[in-house]
């Protein structure tokens, strides 16, 4: 039977990889906060290879809290620590060779496991953190505390909920731009890899927010000014997970 990600892709700007898919998960609990920011600010953190994707103009920056669940590796049981955990990631919207995907300035994870497999496996920047995500009703309480001696001390708290039916992004629109993408970049032992994703397209809502703390940019040198641009909450997706690749 096929991967449940896999049976809805026409959404996709490519078709998926012709190789089968390394790793299933939920994203669930998700939220995507944006900020415009300075594209001078975030091209000396990309590597070779990559140059940043604007919309309107501005480069975006997005942190996304959100909840993994049912994360396994492709005939394997999950893991005991590792198959369900909060994680939030720092990111930014990039191009290679004209493909728009993902560049992650860092993702922040609740389990040790998690951590030094996706860092081994896929050479993503993730740290350890503390971190709790709790829905009570239709809101979600979150709170991090990095506390990786890899990377600088950040915190995120916030609470938020959706306020309306979830709808797909239309094309051309903002969110659209930051949302629909289906590969991330990372830079691994000296090469830019593509790593692919497939999931249903994304349901979204403008969020009720309430930010208490936002620190996450330290690693960068930078902090975020005023309150974000776009809010949205998401409907979980089921996602496959692709091993990456060289790119190109």
């Amino acid at each position: 039977m096929p991967h449940p990600a896999l049976q809805s892709t026409a959404h996709r700007p490519w078709p998926v990889p012709d190789r089968g898919w390394a790793m299933t998960m939920d994203w669930q609990d998700l939220l995507f906060l944006h900020w415009r920011v300075d594209t001078a600010a975030l091209a000396p953190h990309l590597p070779p290879g990559l140059e940043v994707d604007t919309f309107d103009g501005c480069a975006w920056l997005g942190v996304v809290p959100f909840r993994m669940a049912r994360t396994r590796f492709r005939w394997l049981p999950p893991l005991p620590t590792a198959h369900r955990f909060p994680e939030l990631n720092v990111r930014t919207y990039v191009r290679a060779r004209g493909r728009p995907g993902v560049w992650f300035f860092s993702l922040d994870a609740a389990s040790p496991l998690a951590v030094a497999g996706a860092r081994a496996g896929f050479g993503l920047p993730y740290f350890h953190a503390h971190m709790r995500c709790q829905r009570d009703a239709a809101r979600v309480y979150y709170e991090s505390e990095r506390v990786d001696a890899r990377a600088p001390v950040a915190s995120f708290r916030a609470s938020w909920s959706g306020g309306a039916v979830p709808a797909p992004a239309l094309p051309g629109t903002l969110e659209h731009f930051l949302v629909e993408r289906y590969c991330m970049y990372a830079w691994r032992r000296g090469r830019l890899t593509c790593g692919e994703i497939a999931h249903a397209a994304w349901q979204l809502a403008r969020a009720e927010v309430h930010l208490d703390t936002c620190d996450m940019m330290r690693l960068l040198g930078c902090e975020l000014e005023g309150p974000p641009v776009s809010a949205l909450a998401a409907a979980p997706v089921r996602v496959a997970v692709f091993w990456p690749v060289a790119w190109p």
